[in-house]
């Protein structure tokens, strides 16, 4: 039998890792900036064209390269950062694996220049799918450009799958996001099909948080500063009061470099127990520096996943550290040790103080005039007597005292009901959160929240079909302030919601205000709503076959829903149960979630046993 096993050609390889370090644009963009850092460069700029499909260019100022390196660079597993694999105990760099530009290079067009501080002339490289193409002298400024043209045009299965140009710009601006915020020591811009987006001077930390996202987050920031052998925490945590719905402003940083860690967001999040809204997200901007050797940023190739030597010890601190922080600013009750249990004991030798006395005209008579007490006493007593008869009136029409209903027997009239008819007839709300109604197999349990969802979920989807939606004006605007990210999500489904009944107007600055909202909202506040539609659109994929509309009808639903914990009346409650019975679907929501549950007489029956 021959032999099958054979070495794949590098171009195929390179295209294979790829598809592991270049996900989209903005993974390109994250790649490039990291380099551009380690590079020292103290100027740094990010040119995108079409969302980054077109061109990603990233120009520094930083150390430049020689010939030799400009044309290593492109090779795998080559690079300037390490050299032993002890070094991977210490990296203090960004990147340092020599995959990110020959990954880039497989997949895209490729052009660099590049030029040594002390050099007066620089180099030209252009690579196209791994094929180097040109390489040559140039005149160039120090530092480094490149440019990326054209991503996956040689993969044309992954440019496929790339989202919308919104959604792609969306990662971009996370990405530079998380960057500039680990180097204000470092001015930073970025244009967008040639207009700009940001230009970020060097700056303090709470100010370049400013500058990403706006100065109102100023008010909002209160400092966190631990310092332990184990590691030091630096930063700033959100007040609670302004907690948002929404992801986007919540940022752990190790050593200067960005990283995802659940683990660690469950203990900031435990430290706000009890002091947040429902479902609100507070904002966080935290720095841990420890010890590189105890910890190991290897472990996937986009370097955002994080492992600690001693995670469960930095759990504790970092959960005592930011319940310190809130306790300084008097959000958190804290303890006082030196004053708890105290009482106040009067000097020795003074007699408390008595109890005030207060002197009273017994013989006193508002009625000294005889004839006014008479008339007074007479309208008294008829009064009296008017009240005292008929009071057995106020009871016609209700159910005798063995029955445990207060609704009015009318009202099971199955004629002029339509849940009565359904054999709905005795139903209420049991802790502000579910409906029970009494079938013929047993009891029937509504989540109100989920019913109002499906409900909505039906509206808005004939809404988005029939442009028939009916809005409520509000009479004193909303506004609210938005970073890039958001905004860029808000202009991509903008037409959809405003078909479902938002008029949203931007007011420039990062700033927009909302003039409607859909009036079959049970949410009162259109700021929460419109935060919790970019959550849910952001957070959630589309599920197999589901269009874009329908996403947005889901999103649009789960903002709108009556909340748990709003008490209902009788007849919410009715209106509610025959507007869900009027759906396609009445059992499931949008995402698959149940909305009704039967307990059947059979499993009462058992536990009363």
């Amino acid at each position: 039998m021959p032999d099958i096993i054979k070495l794949l050609p590098d171009s195929v390889a390179n295209q294979i890792a790829a598809g592991e370090v270049i996900q989209r644009p903005a993974s390109v963009v994250k790649e490039l900036m990291e380099n551009s850092v380690d590079a020292a460069g103290k100027y740094i700029r990010v040119i995108i064209k079409d969302s980054g499909s077109s061109l990603v260019q990233v120009i520094d100022d930083g150390t430049g390269m020689s010939e030799t390196d400009c044309r290593l660079s492109f090779e795998r597993h080559a690079t300037s950062k390490i050299n032993t694999a002890e070094d991977l105990f210490a990296i203090s760099t960004k990147g340092f694996r020599g995959e990110a530009l020959a990954s880039i290079a497989a997949v895209a067009m490729v052009e660099i220049k590049s030029c040594l501080r002390e050099s007066e002339i620089g180099t030209t490289v252009k690579i196209n799918g791994s094929k180097v193409e040109l390489q040559e002298p140039a005149s160039c400024p120090p530092g480094t450009n490149i440019a990326v043209k054209n991503l996956f045009y040689n993969v044309p299965a992954r440019r496929k799958f790339l989202k919308t140009p919104a959604t792609e710009m969306r990662h971009i601006i996370n990405e530079f996001h998380k960057i500039v915020l680990a180097h204000p020591d470092i001015r930073f811009s970025m244009h967008h099909n040639e207009k700009e987006l940001f230009n970020l001077p060097v700056a303090n930390m709470r100010q370049r948080i400013m500058a990403v996202f706006g100065k109102n987050m100023n008010q909002n920031l209160i400092n966190i500063d631990t310092v332990t052998s184990l590691v030091k925490i630096s930063g700033f945590i959100g007040k609670p009061e302004h907690a948002r719905k929404t992801f986007g402003e919540q940022f752990f940083f190790i050593n200067n470099r960005y990283m995802r860690h659940p683990y660690l967001h469950k203990a900031v999040m435990e430290a706000y127990d009890n002091i947040l809204p429902p479902e609100a997200i507070p904002s966080y901007f935290i720095f841990l520096h420890a010890d590189p050797a105890t910890i190991d940023v290897n472990i996937h190739p986009t370097k955002t996943e994080v492992k600690f030597e001693n995670e469960r010890m930095i759990w504790q601190i970092l959960h005592a550290s930011v319940r310190e922080s809130l306790g300084k600013f008097n959000i958190v009750p804290s303890l006082d040790f030196d004053n708890e249990g105290i009482i106040d004991i009067p000097p020795p030798g003074k007699e408390p103080a008595g109890i005030p006395r207060i002197d009273i005209d017994s013989d006193y008579n508002p009625f000294r005039d005889e004839d006014n007490y008479k008339d007074l006493k007479r309208d008294f007593e008829r009064k009296r007597d008017s009240n005292l008869s008929g009071w057995d009136r106020l009871y016609a029409g209700l159910d005798t005292p063995e029955s445990k209903s207060i609704i009015p027997e009318r009202e099971y009239d199955d004629k002029t009901h339509p849940a009565a008819s359904m054999g709905f007839e005795k139903m209420f709300q049991v802790k502000s959160k579910y409906i029970i109604c009494s079938v013929k197999s047993g009891l029937m349990i509504i989540d109100q929240k989920r019913a109002h969802e499906r409900i909505l979920y039906e509206k808005f989807i004939e809404a988005l079909q029939s442009d028939s939606v009916v809005a409520q004006k509000s009479l004193f605007p909303k506004t609210l302030e938005l970073d890039q990210a958001d905004l860029a999500l808000l202009s991509e489904i903008e037409e959809e919601i405003k078909n479902c009944g938002f008029d949203v107007r931007y007011l420039g600055n990062n700033t927009i205000s909302i003039n409607s909202q859909p009036s079959a909202s049970m949410n009162e506040d259109p700021v929460e709503m419109l935060e919790i539609i970019l959550e849910e659109y952001k957070s959630t994929e589309k599920e197999p076959g589901e269009s874009n509309r329908e996403k947005i009808a889901a999103c649009m639903s789960r903002a709108a829903a009556v909340p748990y914990g709003r008490t209902l009346d009788i007849a919410e409650i009715r209106e509610l149960v025959d507007k869900l019975f009027q759906c396609a679907n009445p059992n499931y929501t949008p995402s698959g979630k149940a909305i009704i549950s039967i307990i059947t007489l059979e499993e009462l029956e058992k536990r009363l046993r």
